[in-house]
């Protein structure tokens, strides 16, 4: 009985090898495009490159180690091309951390609110896990803090921590000091010391920012957005403080 009848497939139809793919119908798909590889540059860096050696064993075909070169090329911009995405998106990160933080503080409804943003609320604002704000005093040992969070200073601990020039230092792998990050100082593994100088006449002060990640804060870190945020919170303060 005629196969057709029944209503089956056709021999061609059912063989597997009308749809197997063959080296042979591979590399005439490549002689009918020619510039295939062309707009499918991630296949250059996993092809095997050809070895030939028609003119003796002892000849080289430069050609390989030319592939090899540019497979190795390529997959170096790769790596970059991913290093610079995600640095990228961290810097992106940050600078929304920041920006937020800022506007929480010149959001601050009185000095009281203030002084609470800054202690309290910038560590989970930055994602951070100390932050305190510390302020030279001449009564150091005397009184102690009104507030939990601000710390007392020597006077000239701040020229004597981060320069007298200086508006910010970054240490990573080293643990915090008590005296500025208070109970907190044992889950410091680096820091951003930034300088607070409200006036002339105010005290020296520093934002303390401190991480449980030893490279959080590096010292060829930029500092851009960390001074932004201070002298926000220098003009703050300044206001509440009518200086």
């Amino acid at each position: 009985m005629d196969p057709k009848s029944q209503g089956g497939a056709s021999p061609e139809a059912e063989s597997p090898e009308s749809e197997e793919l063959t080296t042979a119908r591979v590399a005439e798909y490549l002689r009918q495009h020619p510039d295939f590889l062309a707009d499918q540059d991630e296949l250059v860096a996993v092809l095997t490159p050809p070895v030939q050696h028609q003119n003796g064993p002892n000849v080289v075909d430069m050609r390989h180690f030319a592939m090899r070169r540019m497979q190795e090329e390529i997959g170096r911009l790769k790596q970059q091309q991913q290093a610079l995405i995600q640095t990228s998106r961290a810097n992106l990160a940050s600078q929304a951390r920041v920006h937020a933080a800022v506007l929480a503080i010149i959001g601050a409804r009185s000095f009281e609110h203030l002084m609470q943003t800054v202690v309290t609320d910038l560590a989970v604002m930055l994602d951070l896990d100390v932050v305190t704000l510390c302020i030279e005093s001449e009564a150091v040992g005397a009184i102690s803090s009104p507030l939990a969070g601000l710390q007392l200073l020597d006077v000239d601990t701040v020229d004597a921590l981060i320069g007298p020039k200086k508006d910010c230092l970054l240490i990573d792998h080293s643990t915090g000091a008590s005296a500025i990050f208070g109970g907190g100082a044992g889950l410091v593994q680096s820091q951003a010391l930034l300088r607070i100088s409200v006036s002339a006449e105010a005290p020296s002060g520093l934002l303390a920012l401190g991480s449980r990640s030893p490279t959080r804060f590096r010292p060829k870190q930029g500092v851009e957005l960390l001074n932004f945020l201070a002298r926000a919170l220098e003009i703050t303060l300044g206001k509440w403080l009518h200086l």
